[in-house]
């Protein structure tokens, strides 16, 4: 979207004028190009503010998130290039995920899809269904307490944290300029955060820890996954067995050619048969951004 759009007529536009003509002009550079339904807006957007309250939290408690958040709603979110991809890809786990759970309860499997299901109080658990119960819990810190999905500071890409938390304190150091003591702590909570996140738990930690507990019984761990729509498990066992983030691996296989699915999970050693109820559950979730050959997205409506 261009900020120095000019018009005939219109002089000076203003800002809100000036994305309101820039956005309808990429429409008409691209009118078949796929674009997001409100609910897609809505979801990244409320994610994204979520996170920034959380940022904020962390940088100092006396900070007004909504405040924050309003302020930049109004003039753009600083770093938005480096927001959206780990937003959308959360806000399209999400739709997924409900998507599957207003669905049919699928067919109970063999060995139970919830690894930790069968557990009772006399019975140690295994490697591998505590590995798998790490994983749920990394997975519930991803949401609010009111159940909104929200994107755990510990997912961060570390660049995206860094950029998000001097973000935040510009912002507030704006207020507290004069106060030489509180400017201080400012930078000092920066650094302390950056130093916690390195070593926080996160998901991509959990869908390693969970993969190596697995071992050999990838394949049919991943089956178990697909066919009780435990699409949490599958992405964290693809993610672990390329050496991928689990956010960039959510990212990928939701907008992945069905075509493409086979090779993408290739190292989960699956058939066509285990992959079919993954194609149907992707094929249902309305206006999928889907990249073709030539990594170009668009938009699959309609259905």
């Amino acid at each position: 979207m261009s900020d120095s759009l000019s018009f005939p007529g219109i002089e000076p536009p203003s800002p809100t004028l000036s994305a309101r003509l820039g956005e309808l002009a990429d429409y008409f550079a691209a009118p078949t190009a796929g674009r997001l339904t409100d609910e897609q807006r809505a979801l990244s957007l409320g994610i994204a503010r979520r996170l920034v309250a959380d940022v904020a939290a962390l940088i100092d408690p006396g900070i007004d998130a909504a405040a924050l958040w309003e302020e930049w709603l109004h003039h753009g979110i600083p770093g938005a290039a480096r927001l959206v991809g780990p937003c959308f890809a959360r806000a399209e786990e999400h739709r997924w995920r409900a998507l599957s759970t207003e669905r049919a309860v699928p067919t109970p499997v063999a060995d139970g899809a919830d690894e930790v299901g069968g557990a009772t109080p006399d019975t140690p658990m295994t490697a591998r269904e505590r590995a798998y119960l790490d994983l749920r819990i990394a997975d519930r810190r991803r949401f609010d307490a009111y159940g909104q999905p929200t994107l755990a500071i510990a997912d961060l890409d570390e660049e995206i944290f860094r950029a998000l938390l001097h973000d935040v304190a510009a912002w507030r150091l704006a207020a507290v300029s004069t106060d030489t003591g509180r400017a201080a702590s400012l930078g000092d909570a920066v650094r302390c955060a950056v130093e916690r996140h390195a070593d926080a738990p996160d998901m991509t930690a959990a869908a390693i820890s969970y993969r190596e507990a697995v071992g050999a019984a990838l394949p049919e761990a991943a089956r178990t996954a697909i066919a009780a729509h435990d699409w949490p498990a599958l992405i964290a066992l693809a993610a672990a067995a390329q050496h991928r983030r689990y956010t960039d691996m959510a990212l990928a296989l939701l907008t992945a050619e069905m075509t493409a699915l086979p090779s993408l999970l290739a190292p989960l050693r699956l058939d066509r048969e285990a992959l079919a109820p993954l194609e149907a559950s992707l094929a249902m979730l309305t206006a999928r951004a889907v990249s073709d050959a030539d990594g170009v997205t668009a938009a699959e409506t309609g259905r």
